[in-house]
């Protein structure tokens, strides 16, 4: 029997998606997070339940204009019902301690497209909030990287077109709409990924 705890050597893959006010991890805000959690199901992975946030600045954090101007983000609008960064990270963390369990996993690993950057914005809000992360430091998986092995591409747009997977661009830089593209193109790509 198929199970996702023998496909990644006891990691979990788990789906993350930020938006942020800037490029630095250190000074620029956490603004949206998103979160898609994979299971597996007949032996195929498929994207499973989700996670989303609208997330305060922390104190003293930079806002660039120019990235909220791209992700078209007000971080002070009341309609957003965003959560301190503490209480964001609070309810990720445990949801994917439990879904880690339930899978019978040690560890999750962030799955992102360059995810190097939403691991890195993850890392340094939990250094901030001194909360332990469950998910794996270094190691991520990258929709970009293995885009390009199997795709010749690492655009997202253009990889979801190769995949044949739908996409709007004027739901892009939602963390929650990218998420589950994402999603939807890491579990195509591992899916046809022959196995010996």
């Amino acid at each position: 029997m198929d199970l996702i705890e023998n496909r990644f050597r006891k990691f979990l893959p788990v789906v993350i998606d930020v938006e942020t006010a800037g490029l630095n991890p250190a000074k620029d805000a956490l603004l949206e997070l998103a979160c898609v959690f994979i299971k597996m199901e007949d032996g195929l992975l498929i994207p499973s339940k989700t996670l989303h946030q609208h997330i305060l600045p922390f104190e003293g954090a930079n806002l660039d204009p120019a990235s909220l101007k791209f992700n078209n983000i007000d971080p002070f609008h009341p309609f957003r019902f965003a959560v301190a960064e503490q209480e964001s990270l609070q309810e990720l963390f445990s949801i994917i301690k439990k879904e880690v369990k339930l899978a019978k996993c040690q560890r999750a690993v962030l799955v992102g497209h360059n995810a190097w950057f939403d691991l890195a914005f993850i890392n340094a809000a939990a250094k901030r909030t001194k909360l332990k992360s469950p998910l794996h430091g270094f190691t991520s998986f990258d929709t970009a990287t293995l885009g390009a092995a199997v795709y010749k591409h690492t655009v997202l747009a253009q990889l979801l077109f190769e995949a044949k997977i739908p996409f709007d661009p004027d739901k892009a830089h939602s963390a929650l709409y990218d998420a589950k593209v994402t999603a939807e193109l890491f579990c195509k790509i591992i899916n046809q990924l022959k196995l010996k």
